[in-house]
């Protein structure tokens, strides 16, 4: 919760943090965020510090990952040790490493509600600022998603940009 107004609390407090993180997929599919977010980021270990699920009223899932510089760091040791991390985080062999696990996700999956087809990883922190953390640690989803709605636009885009990591899965047929 947080003032409505800082400078007059007799106007009252406004919820600033989620209900849920749960959301429907286009098809009206419940996507259970905890669970399927906490499976990821095991899968995706050592190399996420922690995500954000998109896919709300889509027909996909994806992610926008945080990924943890030292660890993707391991995998690029073509780089100069002083690179910047951002040189790390748009480097091929990290990209083709998370273009490996989501495929694998998405292959193990058993539906729409599990499968993450797309991620993007994001070279700029979450902001306690913008209110992106809250007071606990923890990433506050909606209001990051807001935030960052340029970004999940980019995602899902018919014709996803180069910072786009795709799943290379084909569905059952």
């Amino acid at each position: 919760m947080r003032l409505l107004d800082p400078d007059d609390a007799s106007k009252g407090i406004v919820f600033d943090g989620r209900l849920a993180e749960d959301f429907k997929l286009l098809t009206g599919t419940w996507v259970s965020v905890g669970p399927l977010k906490t499976k990821l980021l095991l899968h995706f270990a050592p190399y996420l510090r922690d995500l954000v699920m998109t896919g709300a009223d889509r027909d996909e899932l994806g992610a926008l990952f945080f990924a943890d510089g030292a660890a993707c760091r391991a995998l690029c040791p073509d780089l100069a040790s002083g690179a910047p991390e951002s040189a790390v985080l748009r480097h091929g062999a990290v990209r083709a490493r998370f273009a490996e696990l989501l495929t694998e996700l998405a292959r193990e999956a058993t539906g729409s509600a599990n499968r993450v087809t797309r991620g993007m990883i994001l070279e700029e922190p979450p902001s306690i600022d913008r209110n992106e953390v809250t007071d606990k640690g923890s990433l506050n989803a909606r209001v990051m998603l807001d935030a960052r709605k340029d970004l999940v636009g980019e995602l899902y885009a018919d014709r996803p940009s180069p910072r786009v990591i795709l799943a290379r899965w084909a569905p059952a047929r």
